[in-house]
């Protein structure tokens, strides 16, 4: 924990710039019957019985001292499927970064590993050696900005989209709004925060 907690006190650098990243899942819920629009007085109205049209995975990456995030829907949540992430944050935006500090829950998929089961050796080694990462602690995945990130685009999406490509278009929309603003994040609790409100989690010392 105190681990990631230096980490967020890191002032901002460009050239090795703190990112958080996080991934989550969402069904696609499609209409039975077309939804009654919204009127004067009245909220949009929609029937009760719905389709699933299965799930779309959804890869958020957060630099919170820029304001700047990159959201990706991908069909599952594999291995392959994070080490194509982490190079589209290395060869995109960051090209020119000297390292990406990466922060990230302990999901196994989260590991330099899964760019060696990706990508041939020397694309693999080229690509971890600019990776700095940390992992939050087991239970801990709060400490993840990204996961606040992935709370914010939950509760901005409409509840039923359908269709995949539907999916993308909103996720994309809500990202380029979020961008434009620069929404940041403020973090403040601190390691000597810690020690105080979590002590419980420290061992304790006889004499």
């Amino acid at each position: 924990m105190e681990d990631v907690l230096e980490v967020y006190q890191r002032p901002y650098r460009s050239e090795r710039p703190v990112v958080c990243l996080d991934e989550t899942f969402i069904q696609l819920i499609g209409e039975v019957r077309e939804p009654l629009p919204r009127e004067p007085g009245r909220v949009a109205r929609y029937d009760s019985v719905y389709v699933r049209n299965g799930v779309a995975s959804v890869f958020l990456a957060f630099e919170p001292l820029a304001g700047w995030r990159d959201v990706q829907v991908t069909d599952g949540r594999t291995r392959q499927d994070f080490a194509q992430v982490v190079r589209t944050l290395l060869e995109g935006r960051y090209r020119e970064a000297d390292k990406i500090v990466l922060v990230m829950d302990q999901l196994n998929t989260h590991s330099t590993a899964r760019l060696y089961e990706a990508f041939a050796p020397e694309e693999a080694r080229r690509l971890a050696e600019r990776l700095e990462i940390h992992h939050t602690p087991k239970h801990g995945s709060w400490l993840d900005m990204a996961e606040i990130e992935l709370s914010a685009l939950a509760r901005d999406l409409p509840e039923r989209i359908g269709e995949r490509a539907d999916r993308v278009r909103h996720v994309a929309a809500w990202a380029q709004r979020r961008n434009q603003t620069q929404v940041k994040a403020n973090w403040q609790f601190t390691t000597a925060d810690a020690r105080i409100k979590l002590r419980k989690l420290y061992p304790t010392f006889d004499g």
